[in-house]
């Protein structure tokens, strides 16, 4: 599974946040960091986070794949 989050569409709105609390984290007031690639055991969350996202900014990529290993890591903007 791969996230890739519009961050010019996201308006800090956290939802993502409170739903998956292990791959999304707001910095501030505004600033979204993410895992691109969550572990698997996020799947759910992640799924239901795109889903409440008010903006519709996630985008969830390979839906029943799990990440791939070693590609693990942090994006966003602060």
């Amino acid at each position: 599974m791969k996230i890739v989050v519009d961050l010019n569409r996201c308006q800090g709105y956290a939802q993502c946040v409170f739903l998956a609390p292990g791959v999304f984290e707001l910095h501030g007031e505004e600033a979204l960091m993410y895992t691109p690639q969550p572990p698997g055991e996020q799947r759910e969350r992640v799924l239901r986070a795109a889903v409440a996202c008010p903006v519709q900014a996630i985008l969830v990529e390979g839906r029943d794949a799990g990440p791939a290993s070693g590609e693990e890591g942090r994006s966003g903007v602060r």
